[in-house]
């Protein structure tokens, strides 16, 4: 690597190295319509069903890497997801949610790869653990206005809290602060690459599920 890349901030590398799979992933066409508010509630069920299985992927292992030099400093319990998840899903489907739950295929290789950074790989985890919280915290945002104008949920309610950081007074700081963890990260040159490349895979797995969604709610087509 260069002096000019070593100089410049980690978060940097990895915001503008990923920044073309990040966009084709949220212009995906089932984001689109459903950003759009032309998908009916049913598809947003079946988006927050695999968000789901991502997540539990994600804080399964979380405990476990939490003294890992690379990644422990990522884990911290104000971005857990999995129990707002639940709460949203019993809301869309009823107490009995859990039946008949099933992963699309993407999302059960998206969250295989997660599992197995996470067992053999911290770095790896970091890049899964980067992409899907900064991006629930920044345009998540704009899913939750849509889903409360467009199937009318309350406002920050049951159906939407996945997308509300209740611990998080101060997102704009929160998300300050985690780049300078990114910045600080326990990594050589060498593995700060290969994690951005797994940053990039991490958006490409994100738009394998939306367009297995899209085929299911094939609007745009």
């Amino acid at each position: 690597m260069d002096a000019t890349a070593t100089a410049t901030p980690f978060s940097t590398l990895i915001r503008v190295a990923s920044h073309e799979q990040h966009t084709e992933a949220e212009t995906s066409a089932f984001m689109s319509d459903m950003l759009g508010g032309r998908l009916g509630v049913d598809a947003y069920t079946r988006y927050t069903e695999q968000l789901w299985f991502v997540y539990r992927a994600l804080e399964d292992a979380a405990e476990s890497l939490r003294t890992d030099p690379v990644a422990g400093p990522f884990i911290q319990d104000e971005l857990l997801r999995t129990s707002e998840l639940e709460r949203d899903l019993a809301h869309l489907r009823g107490a009995d949610w859990r039946t008949d739950l099933e992963p699309l295929p993407a999302t059960a290789a998206y969250a295989a790869r997660i599992e197995e950074c996470a067992r053999v790989w911290p770095g790896g985890y970091v890049a899964h653990h980067y992409t899907r919280y900064l991006g629930d915290l920044s345009g998540g945002q704009i899913i939750r206005d849509t889903a409360e104008k467009t199937w009318g949920f309350a406002r920050k309610g049951d159906g939407v809290r996945f997308y509300v950081f209740e611990r998080i007074s101060n997102p704009a700081a929160f998300k300050r602060g985690y780049r300078e963890l990114l910045d600080q990260v326990a990594a050589d040159d060498l593995e700060k690459q290969r994690i951005i490349a797994e940053c990039k895979r991490a958006f490409d797995f994100n738009g394998a599920v939306f367009r297995e969604l899209g085929a299911r709610f094939p609007l745009s087509a």
